[in-house]
């Protein structure tokens, strides 16, 4: 089933804003932190994230003691090396391939979702939790049901989000009332369970279908995120839902893609938010080599948002299909990796710097895979105080199941 969910999403003219194209592999620091074997690991889709003592946590798709995804842990070891512990390994029962990225409490806990197993085979939402003595014990929040249980969602992908409260928001691919996806949330009941209601029913009109995309928690309470296929041209969305302050919320469009003169199909992209409002965000084909696009959505001061194309992929060894969203630094500067492309055609870790009228310089830092690099990388990146990339690749590494890698200035 997984190989079935990547394979279904891989594979006009736009104006030119101001972008120009560097010479790759700017960035010579490079290193395989992990290479997964299969039993502690296999074929990773989600990033890393990082607790407060520098160790990272993140999940693999297949692998661990029954093939079917572990949580892990990868901690820094002294003197370079990086010591990695399966901390939890699916049974199929308390969920399967889990694809999308941790997110902590402030107790320490993790929660995520796995694509599938549960109760009903149409995956989970999970939480691990620091045992007395050492170790993890796991808990099932709520099995998707999409079979018996009307209205449920099913096949989530995309990591959690906290409100200010403590709920948890997510989204589920498939299932809920029109079969096209759900937003929904998961609310503490103050005993260790938890409560699971629906904020929105995708499918409806031109509205989006199949979200797969974390969301993203602007300071007013508001979310923001992708769909992958819906929208006016059926190739994908931008979508806001809001407080309507009645206890309820309500879902806008803020972009469809279109199939010409545009991105489309964004995949897993969760969006970014600057200090002036605009969103950042990449979809895995269309632009003007249809191999992808870095796209910015602007407020035009009327209610509605402007689109602009930053980057086009595809042309020469520029990467191809980003299957992920973008992370910021503190100048400014636009990070992501692409799946497939680069100098030897398994991706690429590449670096948007503003250019001063407005648009973007794009450069390749690493072209991925040589030996037993990573290749393939599919989740978002993480960067640590010191300006180093960490991320994830589906494929490569010694045994070719996936790496956790480093890029370094």
């Amino acid at each position: 089933m997984r190989g079935m969910n990547v394979s279904r999403r891989l594979g006009g003219l736009f104006t030119f804003f101001a972008v120009a194209l560097l010479a790759t592999n700017a960035w010579a620091g490079h290193q395989v932190l992990h290479s997964f074997s299969g039993t502690d690991g296999n074929g990773p889709i989600a990033g890393l994230v990082s607790d407060s003592a520098g160790n990272f946590y993140g999940t693999t798709d297949q692998g661990g003691a029954n093939n079917l995804g572990t949580v892990y842990e990868l901690s820094p070891a002294g003197g370079g090396n990086w010591t990695y512990t399966v901390l939890h390994s699916f049974t199929g029962a308390d969920g399967s391939f889990p694809f999308s990225r941790l997110v902590f409490d402030s107790q320490g806990n993790m929660y995520g979702t796995t694509y599938r197993g549960g109760a009903h085979d149409f995956g989970t939402v999970f939480e691990l939790s620091p045992a007395p003595g050492g170790g993890w014990n796991e808990t099932v929040l709520h099995n998707f049901n999409t079979t018996n249980l009307i209205g449920d969602g099913s096949f989530p992908e995309a990591g959690l989000t906290f409100d200010a409260q403590g709920n948890l928001y997510g989204t589920t691919y498939a299932g809920g009332s029109r079969g096209s996806g759900e937003v929904f949330k998961m609310t503490p009941n103050g005993d260790g369970t938890w409560s699971k209601s629906t904020v929105h029913y995708f499918g409806s009109g031109s509205d989006g279908a199949n979200p797969n995309s974390e969301l993203l928690r602007d300071s007013q309470g508001n979310f923001y995120g992708t769909t992958y296929a819906g929208g006016s041209a059926q190739v994908g969305t931008v979508y806001e839902l809001s407080p309507n302050g009645s206890g309820g919320w309500t879902e806008r469009v803020l972009h469809s893609f279109a199939l010409t003169n545009d991105g489309n199909y964004p995949v897993q992209s969760t969006l970014i938010l600057d200090s002036e409002g605009n969103l950042y965000g990449t979809t895995s084909k269309g632009g003007s080599h249809a191999l992808g696009a870095v796209f910015k959505l602007a407020p035009n001061g009327s209610g509605g948002w402007t689109r602009t194309i930053l980057h086009n992929f595809g042309s020469g060894t520029d990467g191809q299909n980003p299957h992920t969203g973008l992370i910021v630094d503190a100048g400014g500067n636009l990070y992501g990796t692409t799946y497939n492309g680069g100098s030897l055609g398994y991706g690429a870790v590449f670096k948007m710097t503003p250019n001063g009228s407005g648009g973007y310089t794009t450069t390749i830092l690493h072209s991925l895979f040589s030996g037993s690099d990573a290749a393939h990388p599919y989740g978002p990146l993480y960067m640590d105080s010191q300006g180093n990339l960490y991320g994830t690749s589906f494929q490569g590494g010694g045994h070719n199941v996936g790496a956790i890698y480093e890029i370094t200035p």
